[in-house]
Parts: C-alpha cells; structure tokens; sequence
C-alpha cells in the first residue's frame, strides 16, 4: 500500500495532505513532514488542519502554510493523517469527500479504513513514524525542517518517551533526527517550557473543575465556553491539561469534557461537547470512546457528544462502576 500511495503522490498535481480538528503535536508535526516531502517532489501541495495551530508548535517550520479553510481547488489526491474516521477533519469532510483518491495514514486501531488507501500501523509510535518511513520509502533526503517535524510528532505522541506507544523505532529516528540537527532542548523548552499567563488562568479553573468518582478510580475535568472567554483563552490552549486530572494517586482514567461550539448554534437543551480520555494503562479507553462514537488508542481516545454537561458527566461518571 505504501507503494501505491507514493506511486499516486507522483502522479497527482495538486495534493491536499489534511488532520484532524484540534492538532496535537504528532497531526501538526506528521502534516508539515508530509507536505515538505511532497515539496520535494515538485508538486503544489496545500496543508490543512480546520483548528487553530496550539501556541506551543507554533515553533515548527512551514506551520504558516497551513490553512483553516478548504478552497474549491481540483485536488487529485488528499492524504489524510492522523485520523480514525474521516470525519475527525471537521466541516471539510463533505468536499474532502468529492476528491478522487483519498489516502488514509494513521496509527489508530480504531481506524475505520475509510479512503481508497489505507497505510495503517498500529504498531506505529505515531503517525510520524509512518511518515518518517514513508519518506525514507521516496528516497527524499530529510532536511532540518522535515527532522525538526517528525522529532516533534514522536516526542509529542509518546509524551517525551513516556506513553505505552513508546517502541523502538521513536528512540531510533529521534536518534536519527538529531543526528540531523535537531536540538532536543530547544524543542522541548517550545512544548513544554512556557505556557501563558492566559493558560494558567485556564489551567486553575480547570483544576478547581475536577470531579472524582466515588471509588476514586475516575476524574473529570471540565472546559467551557464561559472559562474560554473569562481568561481569553482558544481550545488550542487545552493541549496537556488533562493530564493533570490522570495523574491524581490511584486513578485509572481520567475525562476531560470541553464544551466545543465551533461556530454553530447551540441548541436551547444542549450543546456539542468534546471528550478527551487518559488511561493509566490498564483500561482501553478506545473501546470506551467506540462505544460513543468516537475512537483512539487504548491509553489515549476520545468522541464527540451532543448533550448538556450534567448528562454527560453523569454518562462518565457510570464508567467507573465498571473500572
């Protein structure tokens, strides 16, 4: 399949490479890695992610070519990472849909297979291994930006070599990687070393929102609109505060519920929230998200729900009964 994929690269004019809503650092730093390598083989290439870029990846190289907003171009291929449905890429899916060839790349084990190809590694670290190997497939030399890209992407998805995804290939292309140049401390001074104040503002309500279930097993965090416009925050400010909420002693998941309007009208008895799950490893929260709609990995998934706040939290806090 990869061979198909890079065989269509090759053929195709103008290549839409799209992730899903709310990037994290493996969507953002897998979609700019892609969209140079494709650079490279001279063809015009549109990035796209439908969220705003979180601050703290605004570092990484080309991330102003990304746009917030499909154009009605021809495209001929759209190369989609990071995304268990197509319909993680938000609002675009309709005329993402019309394309001609899609190209599904991720590393989910709840991937739906959707599109025409499919280059799904569940084995993989993160996306950003496999584009790491589909570039490496190419024959593409990997300059500092596309190291600088997938470094970051590995870095990000196994929380700095942390998560349970952590597997040999994220030791030996970050390994790679720097021996291209990347400098491991200015990347991590960028994700990790500075938040703003406007952040930590957030951070403190969202700390006094935790709720913890009777058997101590289960928290939630909670993000609404209203704390959003009160420290002039964006959803892109969230990244990394649920693990907080994990790492409270003795819990096995932890819940963030972020209440997402993204421009439509909410109605008078509910709105469209997010919900993010963590797992200390001993739960699959992918089946728990499956179960919703929504899909990931067993430590680290997540759904989208159209409910009032109570209700959901109530849904959440019934899971623990069986944790």
């Amino acid at each position: 399949m990869m061979d198909l994929i890079i065989r269509h690269s090759k053929k195709s004019s103008h290549i839409l490479v799209a992730t899903h809503t709310n990037p994290d650092g493996d969507a953002i730093g897998s979609l700019i890695a892609m969209g140079l390598s494709l650079n490279a083989l001279n063809k015009k290439t549109t990035l796209y992610s439908e969220s705003p870029i979180p601050a703290v990846y605004r570092f990484l190289p080309e991330v102003h070519r990304v746009e917030h907003h499909i154009n009605s171009a021809d495209y001929d291929l759209a190369v989609i990472l990071d995304c268990g449905n197509l319909q993680r890429i938000g609002t675009a899916v309709s005329a993402v849909s019309r394309i001609p060839v899609i190209a599904n790349i991720d590393h989910h084990i709840t991937n739906t297979g959707f599109g025409h190809l499919q280059l799904i590694d569940t084995s993989a670290c993160a996306t950003a291994e496999i584009i790491y190997n589909l570039i490496k497939q190419m024959d593409i030399p990997i300059d500092i930006a596309i190291a600088t890209s997938i470094y970051t992407g590995i870095l990000a998805d196994t929380g700095s070599f942390r998560f349970s995804n952590t597997n040999r290939a994220a030791f030996a292309i970050s390994q790679e990687m720097v021996g291209l140049g990347v400098d491991p401390y200015d990347i991590a001074q960028h994700v990790y070393g500075t938040y703003s104040l406007s952040r930590i503002k957030l951070l403190n309500l969202a700390l006094d929102s935790i709720e913890i279930s009777k058997n101590g097993k289960l928290s939630i965090m909670t993000l609404t609109q209203d704390m959003f416009d009160e420290t002039h925050t964006q959803p892109e400010d969230v990244d990394g505060l649920i693990n907080y909420a994990k790492r409270i002693k003795d819990v096995k998941v932890a819940a963030l519920i972020q209440e997402n309007q993204n421009g439509i009208e909410k109605s008078e008895n509910s709105n469209r929230f997010h919900v993010s799950l963590r797992s200390d490893g001993t739960i699959d929260v992918a089946l728990i998200a499956s179960s919703f709609g929504g899909g990931g990995h067993s430590s680290a998934a997540g759904f989208n729900i159209e409910s009032t706040l109570p209700d959901i939290k109530s849904k959440i806090l019934r899971l623990a009964d069986e944790i």
